[in-house]
């Protein structure tokens, strides 16, 4: 047992010198040796999204709108009545024969207090009256045809009318006249009746019923790029209403919208001279028929199909409503509901026989 001890210490004195010489860099010693961090590259802050989103155009919000309702507006389309104004600032219109081949905006507006002069306002009818119930909003007009009136009598409504009942009175503050309301032009009576965001913000703040009724939300899904991925080239859409009246929209690559013309003119904004332009391009196709001697029609806003442009491309989609109080749903060719850019829309309605055109 001796020897062995003595061969095993020998060769402890062996290996000494190599495991804990001190005659090199101090700092190689495990005696002195400090540790040393492992440093990382601190992980990215993610970017906030944004809080909240306008329920109309899909464009960022500061503030949480999506339990107030909309107001909608009757435009006056006449050559003779141009400029309308407060257009620019639409965030939806939808346009749609009236008679003879004229047609009317419906312009909606999430924020009206934003919007300055609003005209001229012309007269109801039932099937504007539907598309404004879609989305559950205030309507506003002037006059109406006796199909809505007896509708607004028989349900009740509340609606806002600049020729019949309470906002009609001038002391009401909601409705003018000036038929001098651009300068340069001088205008029929029918053409002057004006209303403005600070007037109809007046209104909804007396009234008690400017949230949405239970349940309601804006169906609608919204996408930064709202491009159809296998649409045709649309760099000018072209949409007949009548022989009388057709929409031209021209699509600028450079800020992504659809700048509109009608009467070969650009369409203007009287306010401040802006040309209308939008984000999203909705054409339906449906049944038009006229019901009365004074050209008036019904519109079928049941169901049916037509085309959808955006970014410079055009696709065919179908789309439904039902019944009046529901929303329009648009749908592509595979079925599946369709994503709009964010961004304004425009939504013309026009009869079966009109042909679209985009090249």
């Amino acid at each position: 047992m001796k020897r062995t001890i003595c061969l095993f210490s020998a060769l402890l004195l062996l290996l000494l010198p190599a495991c804990g010489d001190t005659s090199g860099d101090p700092s190689a010693s495990p005696d002195v040796q400090e540790s040393q961090p492992v440093t990382q590259a601190p992980a990215p802050t993610p970017t906030p999204g944004p809080a909240f989103y306008e329920p109309l155009t899909g464009l960022p919000s500061e503030e949480d709108l999506s339990g107030q309702r909309p107001v909608a507006i009757m435009l006056n389309n006449l050559k003779a009545a141009l400029p309308q104004q407060g257009n620019s600032q639409a965030d939806i219109i939808y346009e749609v024969l009236a008679e003879g081949g004229i047609t009317r905006m419906l312009a909606l507006y999430q924020h009206p207090g934003e919007v300055g002069l609003i005209g001229s306002v012309r007269s109801a009818r039932q099937y504007y009256w539907e598309l404004a119930q879609g989305h559950d909003a205030v309507y506003i007009h002037a006059g109406s045809s006796p199909e809505f009136y007896e509708t607004k009598s028989r349900l009740g409504l509340f609606t806002v009318d600049g020729v019949n009942g309470r906002y009609a009175q001038a002391g009401a503050g909601m409705f003018w006249r000036d038929r001098d309301r651009i300068a340069g032009h001088h205008y029929a009576a029918e053409h002057s009746l004006l209303t403005s965001g600070e007037a109809i913000a007046a209104m909804l703040a007396k009234e008690d019923n400017i949230a949405h009724k239970d349940g309601y939300r804006y169906e609608m899904s919204f996408a930064d790029d709202g491009t159809p991925g296998r649409g045709q080239s649309a760099a000018t859409v072209t949409v007949p209403f009548s022989n009388y009246k057709s929409g031209v929209f021209r699509y600028d690559a450079a800020t992504g919208l659809y700048a509109v013309e009608e009467y070969g003119q650009p369409y203007i904004d009287g306010n401040d001279n802006t040309q209308v332009t939008v984000t999203n391009l909705l054409v339906l196709q449906t049944t038009c028929t006229v019901v009365d001697d004074y050209g008036r029609i019904k519109v079928d806003l049941s169901s049916g199909s037509g085309w959808f442009a955006c970014g410079g491309k055009i696709v065919p989609i179908t789309w439904k409503k039902g019944t009046a109080d529901q929303q329009l749903h648009y749908y592509g060719e595979d079925g599946s509901p369709l994503t709009l850019g964010r961004g304004k829309s425009y939504v013309c309605i026009i009869p079966m026989n009109r042909t679209v055109t985009a090249e």
